[in-house]
């Protein structure tokens, strides 16, 4: 094949950086492929520490890509804040890596956070402390510590619960988009209070914990039996845990 047929096979085909790809399958491990997302990535990549700007030319040099087909992906990775066009025909990194980048940062190392967390508020408040993210129309328990007691709430890393119900979803729902009156009323008071919402038997007590740049990341709460849940105690259990909330908060932002 002709350096040009080379050329043009590389221009409507792979990206550079595909080698990396090939490592993987000479090990056994068959990647799927979509060559309009690998194209899109591979202008991510065309930027560098050195070349922060780049015009469209110099994007399909790099890239190997028709100035017709980068044009057109640089217009979908605008779109999702990925690129950012100058008056001058520019083109550098938009605000979204950075977001990804920090999103990044804070799920890196947020067990070494949030476990130590969870072990001091169960203590300080002898129920099951948990940390709840969500996943689409549901709630996983990504972390738990189980209360020191004989009888206790049981909860396992990685049960799926519902959004609507219990005070973990409620604060997820609040401080994902919802607008509804009780979630509202969450974020201004920062707690979601549950009594046998769920399960008759059990409560629950959550609250909103946030990363850099005010990111929510999850939901802090406490769950036992409901009859321990009642009076002032709620207001001792609720006191422990917005301090607790607050100290990891001021950890995961650098604050």
């Amino acid at each position: 094949m002709s350096s040009d047929m080379g050329n043009l096979a590389r221009r409507r085909g792979r990206p550079p950086g595909q080698h990396k790809i090939e490592a993987l399958r000479k090990g056994g491990i068959e990647l799927p492929r979509v060559d309009a997302v690998e194209r899109a990535l591979a202008i991510l990549d065309a930027f560098s520490e050195d070349r922060v700007r780049l015009t469209l030319a110099e994007i399909a040099q790099r890239t190997q890509l028709y100035p017709s087909t980068v044009l057109r992906l640089a217009g979908s990775l605008s779109r999702f804040g990925y690129l950012h066009r100058d008056d001058n025909g520019q083109y550098r990194l938009g605000p979204t890596p950075l977001r990804l980048g920090q999103l990044y940062r804070q799920t890196f190392d947020l067990t070494d956070y949030v476990r130590p967390a969870l072990a001091r508020l169960s203590e300080a408040t002898g129920e099951t402390a948990a940390f709840y993210v969500r996943d689409g129309d549901k709630r996983i328990c990504l972390y738990r510590h189980h209360a020191p007691r004989m009888i206790r709430h049981h909860l396992e890393e990685g049960a799926q619960l519902p959004l609507d119900r219990g005070a973990g979803g409620r604060v997820l729902l609040a401080y994902t988009g919802a607008t509804d009156p009780d979630s509202v009323a969450i974020r201004e008071r920062g707690l979601a209070i549950s009594l046998g919402e769920r399960d008759l038997e059990t409560a629950a007590i959550a609250t909103a914990v946030h990363g850099n740049h005010g990111i929510f990341l999850g939901a802090l709460g406490i769950v036992g039996l409901r009859s321990r849940f009642a009076g002032e105690r709620i207001d001792l259990l609720s006191a422990s845990l917005r301090a607790e909330a607050s100290s990891l908060t001021r950890l995961l932002s650098g604050r």
